[in-house]
C-alpha cells in the first residue's frame, strides 16, 4: 500500500492530548454505561484506557449525567487516570452546559450534532449557546454530522434544488452532499461565533464503507479542520471490525484523519486488536 503524507490541519488540544497537524492519530472509544452512574462509567473509562483508548466519549444527555461528570473525573484521578473525556450532547446540550459549570469545565471536548440541536431559530440559538460555552471554558468541539440525524431542513432544501436541475442527481448522492454541506457550514458558523480552527474537529458519520471514503475525501479537499473518522453502525464483532478497518485504512493511507473510533464495539477490549493501533509516524498510519 502506498502512503501519503498526513494532511495538514490546525492542532487541536484535547485535555492532555493533541491531535491534527503533525500529531499522531489518536485512538478513541466511548462508554455504554449510564453516565448517571459515576462508578460504573469511571470503571469503563479505565477499561477502555487500558485497552488503548487515548480519548473516551461519554453521553451527557440528562441533568443527572451532567452532575455526575465531576464525580467521574474525581474517581479517575484517584486511580491515576487523566484520560480526556468528551461530552456527547443530545438536544439539550445548550441547557446543560449553561447550567452545570463543573461539567462544562471538566470535559475536555464537546460533541455537537447540528442535526439535533433544534430547528429553525431554535437551531441557531442552541448551536450558538454551545459554541459560547466552548469559548467560555476554552474547549474544542467536534461538529459531528450523522446521516441518521441529518438536519432535515437542509436536506429538504437540497433535495428541492436538485429536483430543479436539468439532470438531477440520485437521491443518495444528494444525501452525501448534504452531509458534507452540514459539516462545513456548521464549522463556518462556529468560526463566525468565535471558535478558532484549533478548536474545531469535524466528523461525518455514515454506515457504508464507500460513502465514508467519499464523504471524508471531499471534506479533506475542502477544509483544513482536523477530522474524526468512524463508520457508524458498522456492525458488531468481526463484521464491524472488518468494515471499519476497510474504510479507515483507505483514508489513513491517503493522509486523511486525525482521530479514529470504531463504533458499536460489544465491550471494552473486545476489539482489542484494532483499539491498540497507535499511529506513531504520521506518514505511516498502519
Amino acid at each position: 500500500m502506498t502512503f501519503t503524507e498526513k494532511r495538514k490541519t490546525a492542532v487541536v488540544k484535547i485535555g492532555n492530548k493533541e491531535m491534527g497537524g503533525p500529531c499522531p492519530v489518536l485512538v478513541q472509544s466511548m462508554t455504554n454505561t449510564p453516565t448517571e452512574h459515576p462508578q460504573a462509567t469511571a470503571d469503563q473509562v479505565i477499561e477502555l484506557a487500558d485497552a488503548g483508548s487515548e480519548i473516551v466519549r461519554i453521553t451527557v444527555n440528562t441533568k443527572e449525567a451532567a452532575k455526575a461528570v465531576p464525580k467521574i473525573v474525581s474517581l479517575l484521578e484517584k486511580r491515576g487516570y487523566d484520560t480526556p473525556l468528551v461530552g456527547d450532547f443530545h438536544y439539550n446540550g445548550h441547557l446543560l452546559l449553561s447550567e452545570f459549570h463543573d461539567c462544562a469545565k471538566l470535559l475536555a471536548k464537546y460533541r455537537i450534532n447540528p442535526g439535533n440541536v433544534g430547528r429553525g431559530e431554535k437551531h441557531d440559538g442552541n448551536f450558538r449557546a454551545m459554541v459560547e460555552a466552548a469559548l467560555k471554558w476554552q474547549k474544542p468541539v467536534r461538529i459531528g454530522v450523522n446521516w441518521g440525524s441529518l438536519d432535515q431542513e437542509l436536506l429538504a432544501k437540497m433535495m428541492d434544488e436538485n429536483a430543479l436541475l436539468p439532470e438531477p442527481k440520485d437521491g443518495h448522492e444528494v444525501l452525501i452532499d448534504a452531509i458534507v454541506e452540514s459539516a462545513l457550514s456548521s464549522a463556518a458558523v462556529a468560526e463566525k461565533y468565535g471558535l478558532s480552527k484549533g478548536q474545531i474537529v469535524l466528523s461525518a458519520k455514515v454506515s457504508e464503507v464507500r460513502d465514508l471514503v467519499s464523504v471524508y475525501t471531499r471534506l479533506a479537499a475542502n477544509c483544513d479542520y482536523a477530522l474524526h473518522l468512524g463508520l457508524t453502525e458498522a456492525g458488531m464483532g468481526m463484521k464491524g471490525i472488518v468494515a471499519s478497518t476497510a474504510a479507515l485504512s483507505v483514508l489513513l493511507a491517503q493522509g486523511i484523519g486525525d482521530t479514529i473510533r470504531v463504533s458499536l464495539t460489544p465491550a471494552p477490549g473486545a476489539a482489542r486488536d484494532l483499539s491498540l493501533i497507535h499511529i506513531s509516524e504520521p506518514t505511516r498510519p498502519y
